[in-house]
Order: C-alpha cells, then structure tokens, then sequence
C-alpha cells in the first residue's frame, strides 16, 4: 500500500503542467483579468493569491507580474473593468434620453430606463457586481476611490436625465438618482441570489412603479416640456 502510495505521489509531482496557449500581451491581460474577476468575486480578495491566478491562467508567476506588480494592482484593475461595465450600461439607459425631447409624462420611462441599466448590469456581471457594490477592500483608499468614481459618475448621469423630466434643482435630483440607484442595485442583487425572484422585466417593473409612486410627488408643477 505504502508503495502504491509513492507511486502515486510521484505521478502528480512528474505530471507536466498543462501548455499555455500562445497569446499576444493584450489577449493574455484579459484573460488574466478575466479570471481574477471570476475568482476575486467568489472567494474575495484576501482568499486568492497571485498564485491561485497564475495556476488558473496557467502562466509563470513572472508573466502574471510582468502585468500587474501586485495582487492590489490586479485588483484595482478588475474595479476599474467592472466599473467601466456598469457606467457602459448607465450611459446607453441615458444617452437617447438625453438627445431626443422630453414630452410630458415621460418620467416613469427615464425611471424604467435606470432601473433597467443596473439589473442588466447585475444579470451581466453575476457575482462580479458585488466587486463595486459589496467590495471587501474598500479600508484601501485606492480601492474605494475606484468604487466611489464608478457610483460617483454613474449618480450624475442619472441625475442630469431626472432634472429633464422633473424640474427640480440638480443637488435634488442626485438625491433622487442615488435613492433610485440603491432601489435598483438592491433588487437586481436579490434577483441574482434568490432562485424563486421575479424575471428581470417584472423586477423593473416593480421597482420603477415604487419609484415613480415617489417622484411623481416631486415634479415641478411649472415645468415646460416639449411638445
């Protein structure tokens, strides 16, 4: 038994790691990227080592820092990665707003339009999502800089759209827009988690009438629209 064992302990240890494929810098920095994301979002970041990303993306330790100097600087670049994914989705929800008239009653389809952003984003990204809204790095000032831009910006688009349809002075629309945010991050996160939630279109439609319900109230009675 003793030397079954043995033999079988040096073949694993004689077991030639598998060959990574051949790729350019930028192909292998995304890959890279992309499996620190997967692992950084399931395990979090004090339970995954550079080594534990090496041996996924089946490179030298060397390679993997010839990229990123440091598991932080790793990190911060999958922040940035996810951000720039959630402010891609606000962006296409605002931008049509933006460019095209107003018309009265439209309200509840900008409302519609955010909520919608961020369940698809959450729905996109799966547990990835949790690396901007539920980070367990944020202590690191770096860390929660990045997630703070992310919200940052993402709170002021939405706010310049609400103040189209609603009238109200632009520090009330961010208000308004970060109360919304939170309303729609929250719902797409228990829809990610809870097998029995709701399809995504009934989840905004909920969370865009328990808004409007609240925003309505709020419209300047003199506001202009285009007609």
């Amino acid at each position: 038994m003793a030397s079954m064992r043995r033999m079988a302990e040096h073949s694993n240890a004689s077991t030639p790691r598998p060959r990574s494929v051949r790729m350019s810098g930028g192909e292998r920095r995304a890959q890279v990227l992309a499996i620190a994301q997967e692992l950084f979002s399931i395990e979090g970041f004090h339970h995954v080592s550079m080594d534990d990303i090496a041996d996924r993306a089946l490179v030298s330790k060397p390679v993997l820092y010839r990229h990123f100097p440091s598991k932080l600087d790793l990190y911060l670049a999958v922040v940035d990665r996810c951000g720039a994914d959630l402010l891609g989705a606000v962006e296409e929800a605002v931008q049509p707003i933006e460019q095209g008239p107003v018309h009265r009653g439209d309200g509840q389809a900008v409302i519609a339009a955010i909520v919608r952003a961020y369940m698809t984003f959450v729905e996109v990204a799966g547990e990835s999502s949790g690396l901007l809204f539920e980070s367990d790095v944020t202590h690191d000032d770096d860390v929660r800089a990045r997630v703070e831009h992310a919200s940052s910006v993402a709170a002021q688009r939405c706010a310049a759209v609400l103040e189209r349809v609603t009238g109200l002075p632009p520090q009330d629309c961010t208000v308004v827009a970060v109360s919304l945010i939170s309303l729609a991050q929250g719902a797409a996160t228990h829809r990610l988690r809870s097998p029995d939630a709701p399809d995504p279109e009934h989840a905004v439609d909920l969370v865009t009438r328990l808004a409007w319900a609240g925003v309505q109230g709020l419209l300047r009675p003199d506001l202009e629209y285009d007609e």
